[in-house]
Parts: structure tokens; sequence; C-alpha cells
């Protein structure tokens, strides 16, 4: 037979395989019945009755019975797999503040105590002490030094105004007992204070580790190496020479930091479509639920965060998917569904989810993100966060060109992947994407971040919401719901 004949009929095998699953038509066409339903829910959703959603608050309550009774009257079964039938896991927060600090050198055998304008020390844990430790300085940390080395000593870190953390993070994970940062550039100890004199939230289940991290003033190092050869012009010149290598300063250290502890009580809400094949893994789709509650000015109007797009919306076009899915074919694997709470403080529940899972996570095939999907007009092309980082991609462009809906080219979008529940998942090994048009164009996304992201005007009062890509964007994930649940098309996870 000849060659072209042979790829043709795989072609038109290929594209009679894809009418299986997915819907008959594909040309692209306006939904408007679909976007007023979209509304409908974000209207619900981020109104004020439901008070910014914030996790503990009587705002989740009333989100969680939202959610669970559509789900429910869709036809979804509880994913919990709990014996009394529960829809909602419950989960502890620990929420910890900044409360006393203190740091102390010596050197030369004269003690130097910095006072609040000098220095700033910090914990994850409830208190973190370290007395008379050496000080090793580590230069701005381009290499950070191994394990021997930073054992048991502060590593003091010129700041050269990289302000990421991952030096800092690197070092404490390398060994270092405390690590002090030098503020020597732009950033000043009060504008540190201000960002990290907030509470830090971490899941219960897990220990806060007690991590020692601190600030000071350069003009405060200055003082305490008086009166010798070295000075924070000198350790910087020292730092930028080829071949810097980390060294023991001739002081030592005794830092101490203490937090204030509170405890929230909320809840993830799992839903399930049950397959028929159970057994031949499992497909996720997942949004958070919660928002900031109350947290405009205190002299401000309007004070409420409703969080319309970020991410009413996200549940809205998750809700829709469910209901469109449970309408079609019983599909061959679980589709479960996730609201997770505490994204906004560390994407928690999705890594509570992830820590107790009602599937094992390696059965878990494909996972789909959705967070503020309102943003991109009807016909937006398609971006994918994550792209590159799980072996989803390639199914995807199948659906999406079986769809007449383009994808992007390239990884801009990665840029966003770790602020978004996704990431949560990706470092448990979850093959997790989110493919939306929302973020096709990074200018609009950029946009909204430095608009109504995170504040009041998030809500329909304050603008017109555009759902003409995410009503699009729903019809997409439900081609993938069908597609990654049908286990002759994609195959079970190798374990």
């Amino acid at each position: 037979m000849d060659r072209g004949i042979r790829t043709t009929g795989r072609l038109l095998a290929f594209m009679a395989a894809l009418a299986l699953v997915l819907p008959a038509s594909a040309a692209p066409r306006r939904d408007r019945a679909l976007e007023g339903q979209l509304r409908t829910h974000i209207e619900v959703l981020a109104s004020d009755e439901f008070e910014g959603r914030e996790p503990g608050t009587e705002g989740e309550a009333k989100t969680l019975r939202y959610l669970g009774q559509q789900w429910f009257d869709i036809g979804l079964v509880s994913g919990t797999n709990s014996p009394g039938n529960e829809w909602f896991v419950p989960i502890t927060l620990v929420a910890r503040e900044p409360a006393d600090s203190a740091a102390q050198f010596t050197r030369r055998g004269r003690r130097h105590f910095l006072t609040g304008s000098d220095a700033l020390m910090l914990t994850s844990g409830k208190r973190s002490l370290v007395r008379d430790a050496p000080v090793l300085f580590v230069g701005t940390a381009r290499t950070v030094p191994v394990r021997t080395e930073l054992a048991g000593r502060v590593a003091l870190l010129l700041d050269g105004g990289q302000s990421d953390g991952e030096r800092q993070d690197a070092l404490i994970a390398a060994g270092a007992a405390a690590v002090v940062t030098v503020l020597d550039a732009e950033r000043t100890l009060e504008s540190v204070a201000a960002r990290r004199k907030r509470s830090g939230y971490a899941l219960a289940s897990e220990a806060l580790g007690g991590d020692l991290e601190g600030f000071m003033t350069a003009e405060a190092l200055d003082r305490v190496l008086h009166g010798g050869a070295t000075s924070v012009a000198s350790l910087r010149a020292e730092a930028e020479r080829p071949g810097f290598a980390p060294r023991l300063l001739d002081m030592t250290a005794s830092l101490e930091a203490t937090t204030s502890e509170s405890t929230i009580r909320t809840h993830n809400l799992i839903g399930k479509l049950p397959g028929r094949r159970p057994d031949s893994g499992a497909v996720l789709f997942l949004a958070h639920w919660d928002h900031f509650g109350v947290c405009g000015e205190v002299e401000a109007e309007d004070r409420i965060c409703n969080g319309a797009i970020d991410n009413a919306s996200g549940l809205a076009a998750l809700t829709e998917i469910a209901r469109r899915l449970a309408r079609g074919p019983r599909p061959d694997r679980d589709i479960y569904f996730l609201a997770t709470t505490a994204e906004e403080l560390g994407l928690l529940g999705a890594h509570a989810f992830a820590d107790n899972p009602p599937v094992p996570l390696s059965q878990i095939v494909a996972a789909f993100n959705i967070d503020s999907i309102a943003l991109a007009p009807a016909g937006t092309p398609l971006a994918i966060v994550g792209r590159g980082m799980t072996p989803l991609d390639a199914e995807i462009e199948k659906v999406a060109r079986a769809m007449k809906r383009r994808v992007v080219p390239g990884d801009a979008a990665n840029a966003y992947v770790r602020r978004q529940d996704g990431w949560a998942l990706l470092q448990h090994d979850i093959p997790t994407v989110m493919v939306t048009s929302a973020y096709a164009d990074l200018d609009r996304v950029e946009a909204f971040f430095e608009g109504d992201y995170h504040r009041p005007s998030d809500n329909l009062a304050n603008r017109e919401i555009e759902l003409g890509g995410a009503a699009e964007d729903v019809a997409f994930h439900v081609a993938l719901g069908r597609w990654f649940g049908d286990a002759r098309r994609v195959p079970p996870r190798a374990r």
C-alpha cells in the first residue's frame, strides 16, 4: 500500500477516535447560556454575603454549603472515601506572627547588643535560639557552602539587592544554624519588617521547622566590626573577587526569635464522578475557594475582598465542568473535583490533599488547576502553565487540535507556575498543569495583578467581568476530562 494512503488512513482513524470522546462540533461558538451560568455562580460566591471567603469564618461555611449543594445536585458523590460519606476534609492551620527578636554579636571579648532599629530576627517555629555560634561570611551566596562548613554556624550574607529569599532557604537547607542578611543595598530594615512582620501559615500536621533568619543594617555591622581591618565595604569587595571562598569572621552571634500562635480550622471539599473502571486511575480538576475576607483599609468604604476573578470564577468553571461531564457518557476513570482551602496562605489546601489523598497519588494520570479564569475574551488561544514540566503536553495538544483551539508556543506562562495550586501538586509528583486562555496574554494578566488583584475592587460591582474565554475554557476542560478519563487513550502512570 502506498505510504501516503496509509498515512491518510491513520489520520482518518485518529480523527474518528477523537469524535468518540469529543463534542461533535468543535467550531468556536459563543456559549451565552454557559456564560450566564458562570456569572450566576460568581454573583453568589463573590457577594458581600460571603464576606470574602476567608478560611475559618462564616464566609467559608457559606461557600462550602453552596458548592456542596451544587455538586450534589449535579450528581457527584463524596470524594473523600470517609466512612460517613463526608464531602468536607477538615484541615487545621497554624498562624504564627513574629513576636520578640534579639541579636547580639561578640567580637574580641566585647558584646554588641543590637536594637530593633539595627536588626530583626524571625523564625518559622514558636521559638528559635542560637548561642555564641561562629559567624561564616558567605558573600552573596552565589555558591552555597557544603554542610561541613555551615553546620552549627551563622551564615552572614550580603543582600546585594536580591530579595527573593532563595539564597537564605538554601543556606538553611545546607545546615546553617541561622542566616543573617546584611542590608547593604536598596532594601531597608523598615521595608523588610513591613513585609515580614505578618502572620505566616502552615499545616498543623507539619512541624514548623524553627528556622532562624535575620536581617541587620550595614551600619550595625560596621559598628560590630569597628577597630579592625574589616568593614562592610571590604566584605563587599571581597565577595566580588573571582574565586571568593566563605571564611570565618572573628566573632560569634547569639540570636533569638519567637512567635505568637493561633489556630484556624478550615476544609477542602472533594466530589467525585465515579468511573466504570476506577482501577484504571483517576483525573483531578481543582480550584481554590478561599480569599482574604475583610482586607481593605479601615477607613475605606468597601473593605471586603470579594475575589470575583480570583477565584470565584475558577469555582464557577469547576462546577460547570462537573455538570457537563456528569451529563455525558460515564468515563473509565474516576474524576475528582477538589475545592481547596488556604491557597492564598501558601497553597496549603493542595498540600493537605496530597498528604492525605482519597486515591494513591500514583493513580492520578492528570490534574488540571483552574484559577482566575475570567480574564480573556472569546477566541483567545490557550496557554499551559506548567508546560514542559509534565508528560501531559502532547495529549493536551491533541485535544486542542480536535477542538480547533490554538495553544500559544513557548513556556512564558511558566513565570506564574509557583503562584497557583498546581505547583503544590507538582511537588508531590502529580502531573498538574493549568490550561487557560487567561494566561495567553501576559500583559492582560499583569494588568489584573497590578489592578484589582487581592483588592476589594475585584468584584462584580466594580467591573464588567469577561466570561467569553472562560466559557470556551470550560468546554475545553470537559474535553480534557473525557480524553484523560478514557483508559484506552491515556495509559495509567508507571508506578
